[in-house]
């Protein structure tokens, strides 16, 4: 199983890729904290407060 990782630039929780595959950005670490899961943006007040407009996981902080 391979380590999941945090893009540092949208906070994209994801595995087994070199780049985000949301932004692609290479900027990613192993170490953070938390966990958002997003699944419907639209009807989330967390999503909007933090302005999220897809799903997905997203980590809370980065390193």
């Amino acid at each position: 199983m391979t380590k999941q990782k945090a893009c540092k630039i949208c906070n994209t929780i994801y595995e087994g890729k070199e780049k985000c595959p949301k932004c692609d950005s290479k900027e990613s670490t192993d170490l953070f904290k938390g966990r958002i899961v997003v699944f419907d943006p639209e009807k989330s007040e967390i999503a909007k407060k933090i302005n999220l407009k897809e799903k997905g996981n997203f980590a809370i902080k980065t390193r």
